[in-house]
């Protein structure tokens, strides 16, 4: 008779630290990004004159937190993390841009969402070893 290994006689493999700090790096992002969201579809008084004060219509804040809403999901399913993180980083760069356009502080406001895109990626790099081969540069990599 053969014994049949169960999860109760194979011991779990370990999480490795990196990737428990990407997960909450990832954790934070989400919860901002999901916040940031919810108040473009819901467009409050202060987030509709947020929008008119950079030229944007109003209707701009219903797709804006749609498609921050698509890009949050992308990133959110590991097999289309990385496709995600990109529109992120491009939906980003479109707030960075908005930003520019009426000339907001540089370090709260302008670059806030580079920050931001930061975050996203070194959560993603930190979780995700295919992401660190891909790049070529996998400071974890085991020596």
């Amino acid at each position: 008779m053969t014994a049949i290994a169960t999860t109760a006689t194979v011991p779990a493999a370990k999480t490795p630290l990196a990737t428990k700090i990407g997960r909450g790096i990832t954790g934070f992002v989400v919860l901002f990004l999901l916040f940031d969201a919810a108040m473009h579809l819901a467009n409050p008084d202060f987030v509709a004159q947020s929008f008119q004060q950079q030229g944007f219509p109003a209707y701009a804040a219903l797709v804006t937190g749609l498609l921050e809403v698509g890009c949050l999901v992308l990133y959110l399913i590991p097999r289309t993390a990385v496709l995600g993180a990109l529109f992120q980083t491009a939906y980003l760069g479109g707030a960075f841009c908005a930003n520019l356009r009426i000339d907001a502080p540089l370090f709260s406001s302008m670059l806030f969402p580079v920050y931001i895109g930061v975050l996203v990626w070194a959560g993603l790099y930190l979780r995700n070893a295919a992401v660190r081969t891909a790049l070529g540069v996998d400071i974890l990599a085991k020596r």
